[in-house]
């Protein structure tokens, strides 16, 4: 589903990744850990064609990047920090405005059922402004979820959200990968990405410097795994 050879990627002399092998089957979920400064984000950025890479190979659902990226933009999802929403909308008008941009039909039918699987139902005709920060990150995760991709990025979705925003967070998540999506996350929040996914890869100085199912980690325990990839 995702596979990259080789990436690299440089800003003028600085060099953040260092020729990055990187693979994902369909229906995993990924959580990339690795400390502030590793190139979390930006690899992520790669991977939704918001960034070019400087060399290497970026191949997802069967196109390359950057020359095919409306073939990939068209089968991805991605989720930031930021929600990338409009305050001045309602729910129901902001996931009117990205089905438009997606092309869906039946959008009315799809909104409800969006709306729903991110509990926000009942408060789709308040505006987007009037919503809490956690309430704000649901709705982008129905955004990015709206026209059905194959493959989901979250980079940091809980970043500023409340121990009970989080919560709520964790059982969409589970939703959305529920559905047979394939999942890449970045965190900092080592016990929710071992709650949450399949796979963890350990990004440092620049390459994957470890990968564990959870199976493996389960021998010992993910902050054990982290620590010795990056001490590696």
């Amino acid at each position: 589903m995702i596979t990259v050879n080789k990436l690299v990627k440089r800003f003028g002399l600085k060099t953040v990744l260092r020729g990055m092998d990187f693979a994902v089957q369909p229906g995993e979920f990924v959580a990339l850990l690795g400390p502030n400064g590793a190139g979390k984000t930006t690899f992520l950025r790669i991977l939704a064609s918001l960034s070019r890479p400087t060399l290497g190979e970026v191949n997802i659902a069967g196109f390359k990047l950057p020359g095919e990226a409306s073939q990939v933009r068209a089968r991805l999802g991605v989720v930031s920090h930021l929600p990338l929403l409009y305050g001045d909308l309602t729910a129901e008008e902001n996931l009117r405005f990205y089905a438009r941009m997606y092309g869906i039909a039946n959008s009315q039918e799809r909104i409800t059922e969006v709306l729903e699987m991110v509990g926000l139902e009942n408060r789709r005709r308040d505006l987007v402004r009037a919503y809490s920060r956690g309430m704000q990150q649901r709705l982008a995760i129905g955004r990015a979820v709206l026209h059905d991709p194959e493959i989901v990025l979250f980079d940091e979705p809980y970043t500023g959200l409340d121990q009970d925003a989080s919560s709520m967070l964790d059982v969409v998540l589970k939703t959305v990968a529920a559905q047979g999506r394939t999942v890449v996350m970045t965190s900092h929040d080592l016990a929710r990405a071992e709650e949450l996914a399949t796979r963890f890869d350990i990004l440092s100085r620049g390459v994957i410097a470890a990968s564990a199912t959870r199976r493996q980690v389960k021998k010992t325990n993910l902050l054990e795994f982290y620590k010795q990839a990056l001490a590696g």
